[in-house]
């Protein structure tokens, strides 16, 4: 059977759960909590398989949860279960080390199910979730540079070598609007906040010459 531990802190949720886990002979419910921090010291001493967590509740978020959970015992498989699916959760909780991430409009028969999948190294994740998880990776492989115009990219380099609006409209024989027009689009596709910080990534991505 696979040992399981519940934590959300709405009573209801938690209860209605529970009780349809405990109709299935292969999934044996350990514990209870309300509470983040409950939630990771009552995992921590019962040491379930799998664990279902909420994200928002009070003293103590999922996601703090998760955290500990997986630097003391990090054998166990977490997974999300919640109502969020927006970045500032989702990505939280899986760099924290969540295994899946489900919502609450799954059917008590798909969480049953992603129980079962945990426990046998399975993960699963709602499907619009691994959209956002995809489209991050996709970023992280495509260096933020490749989005630069041709233009934009020569500013840069100029930047990178320190040279000033003024220097940078001369040298390219553009106005100085423009060359402020090219500086704001590259701030916001490098995702800096200044000269500064595109000089250091124009020198880390090796564009200066």
């Amino acid at each position: 059977m696979v040992r399981v531990i519940v934590v959300d802190d709405h009573e209801v949720v938690r209860k209605g759960i529970i009780a349809y886990l405990e109709t299935d002979d292969e999934i044996d419910v350990v514990g209870e909590a309300s509470s983040g921090n409950d939630g990771a010291a009552l995992i921590i001493e019962k040491k379930p398989e799998v664990v279902l967590m909420d994200l928002i509740m009070e003293n103590g978020t999922g996601i703090e949860a998760t955290k500990q959970v997986i630097e003391d015992y990090p054998e166990c498989k977490i997974i999300i279960l919640t109502s969020y699916y927006d970045d500032e959760q989702v990505f939280p909780a899986i760099e924290a080390g969540a295994f899946s991430y489900i919502l609450k409009t799954s059917s008590a028969t798909e969480i049953a199910d992603a129980i079962k999948k945990a426990a046998s190294g399975e993960n699963v994740i709602e499907p619009k979730v691994a959209g956002k998880m995809m489209t991050n990776f996709r970023r992280q492989k495509r260096k933020l540079h490749e989005d630069l115009t041709e233009r934009e990219l020569e500013v840069l380099i100029c930047i990178g070598n320190g040279m000033t609006n003024q220097e940078i409209s001369e040298k390219l024989y553009i106005g100085i609007k423009t060359v402020k027009t090219h500086v704001s689009n590259i701030l916001s596709k490098l995702e800096v906040h200044d000269r500064t910080q595109a000089a250091v990534y124009a020198h880390k991505n090796q564009l200066i010459g």
